[in-house]
């Protein structure tokens, strides 16, 4: 079977991580492959910030489980997070971001690192806190938040085998 086939149908999200941090080498990986990502009219029209300061990551978490109503950890306990960001003006915008956010997974599982995509974003970043955040990290413009890509490496039990697919998602028209 083609590697890259293989790949996808072997990635898993993982939701549960060891603390042993993620390379830079491999967050740099993980992160270009996300820039080649397609977009709309090849716009580019996505920012990527990648979060590994531990109080950050933890402010997040924390205002990620405060959307969800929740008081654990919604990362997992992965150490690093790359928020997904996109320009809200232009009309493929989640759809970029969605695009970004599948190729930074697929490099992850490539690179034998575990990832998950965490929801909330959008929120998290429409919020006066989240505002701040981005000011703080340097992030000028309008953006909206599009999903978290977690990174880690996956600690035992922390990636479940696939569920076997279902024929009846597909409808052959010919």
């Amino acid at each position: 079977m083609n590697e890259v086939i293989e790949a996808l149908e072997q990635r898993r999200s993982c939701r549960k991580f060891s603390d042993k941090p993620v390379e830079d080498e491999k967050v740099k990986l993980i992160v270009e492959a996300g820039l080649y990502a397609a977009s709309g009219m090849g716009r580019q029209a996505t920012h990527l910030v990648v979060v590994t300061n531990p109080d950050d990551v933890a402010q997040l978490s924390r205002m990620n489980a405060a959307i969800m109503g929740a008081e654990g950890d919604p990362f997992y306990g992965a150490t690093t997070v790359i928020v997904v960001l996109t320009d809200p003006a232009v009309s493929t915008c989640v759809e970029d971001g969605a695009l970004v956010m599948g190729n930074l997974m697929n490099a992850a599982h490539a690179l034998g690192v575990g990832s998950c995509w965490i929801h909330r974003a959008h929120e998290e970043f429409d919020s006066d806190e989240g505002k701040a955040l981005l000011a703080k990290w340097g992030v000028e413009g309008e953006w909206r938040g599009v999903g978290h890509c977690i990174l880690g490496y996956a600690d035992e039990g922390g990636e479940k085998p696939a569920a076997e697919r279902l024929a009846s998602r597909v409808t052959y028209v010919r």
